[in-house]
């Protein structure tokens, strides 16, 4: 599924500069921008904070002179291009970056349209245009939140910060987190993020260093990145005993072999937690697998049969016997 794309549009004359990357990270959690306008007289001198962002977060700003005193015309600006980029039907949503109440009709008329609507503004920012939109959404806690990041010195803190953050925010919308979608999403909230920058040929060499947070495991032909937990999550086990089952080549591997495997890639496994009294009857239970006894010492967890050849396989198996009966064997 596609990442919704959104238009951000700022009306620089109610909003500081000062919020900028914490208003660009917190649309990563919707989507893909698409747009970055900001509005304002750019000859003006209270401009100039606003205009040392534009080019380091490649914002396009829009030139809007004011015409008539007591007139804003900034937004009359945003409004006329919110509605032409409404029609254009290249986008699933608007962020309207603004303090100001004016833009409460904009708001309720883009939602009307379908589209999803997230405000972004200060704690003086009037009720009218908060219930307006779909979501919004508090600048001044936005920027506590963020106080400590930055966009020119990313530190290995904050990455894994930003992928405890992303797996918790796919666990609670009941999703899981693929590592490629992962690697997207820290583009989005970071586009200058670089694994090698740090000494990593991949992401998830980066993320296996991070072993007392993090696991990896393979779920048929997708790696998983999910957090690491005390009380394993018996799906991530059974994802790494197919995974080693699958290896041999048909050979299967020793169940005891199997233990230690697991022990050593799981220190904390116990596999009461999941309800069994032995590993042998844990296994058993896993789809695909099959326990064969080799001898009454030795026995090997191999991938599952397909019934049609198990069959032939079985009926090999008592035409032997019947002709060992009849020699007398």
């Amino acid at each position: 599924m596609e990442d919704k794309r959104y238009a951000v549009l700022i009306d620089s004359d109610n909003v500081s500069a000062k919020y900028i990357l914490a208003i660009l990270d917190e649309m990563t959690k919707y989507g893909t921008i698409t747009y970055k306008r900001i509005y304002g007289d750019w000859t003006k001198n209270q401009a100039s904070k606003w205009r040392e962002e534009l080019l380091a977060n490649s914002i396009t700003p829009i030139q809007q002179f004011y015409n008539t005193a007591g007139k804003n015309a900034t937004d009359s600006a945003l409004i006329i291009d919110a509605m032409d980029i409404l029609y254009s039907g290249r986008v699933d949503g608007f962020c309207l970056v603004s303090s100001d109440g004016d833009f409460t009709k904009l708001a309720s008329r883009l939602r009307e349209s379908g589209m999803d609507v997230i405000g972004m503004g200060e704690t003086k920012t009037p009720k009218s245009f908060k219930a307006a939109c779909s979501v919004f959404t508090n600048l001044e806690i936005l920027l506590e939140q963020d106080a400590d990041k930055t966009k020119e010195n990313i530190s290995p803190k904050t990455i894994q910060e930003a992928i405890v953050e992303i797996i918790t925010e796919n666990e609670n919308n009941g999703k899981k987190t693929g590592l490629g979608e992962l690697g997207n999403s820290l583009l989005k909230k970071y586009s200058d993020f670089d694994v090698r920058n740090y000494g990593y040929s991949s992401l998830s060499k980066f993320i296996e260093e991070m072993e007392d947070t993090f696991t990896l495991y393979k779920k048929e032909t997708t790696i998983l990145v999910a957090l690491r937990d005390d009380s394993l999550k018996r799906e991530q086990l059974e994802a790494y005993i197919l995974e080693c089952v699958q290896r041999s080549n048909g050979e299967g591997v020793d169940l005891a072999a199997m233990g230690q495997k697991i022990h050593k890639k799981y220190p904390d496994f116990k596999v009461k937690e999941f309800g069994y009294s032995t590993l042998q009857k844990f296994v058993s239970h896993i789809p695909g697998l099959e326990l064969v006894t080799e001898n009454e010492n030795v026995k090997r967890l191999r991938k599952k049969e397909a019934e049609g050849k198990k069959t032939v396989v079985e009926q090999l198996k008592k035409t032997s016997y019947s002709r060992k009966r009849k020699l007398g064997r």
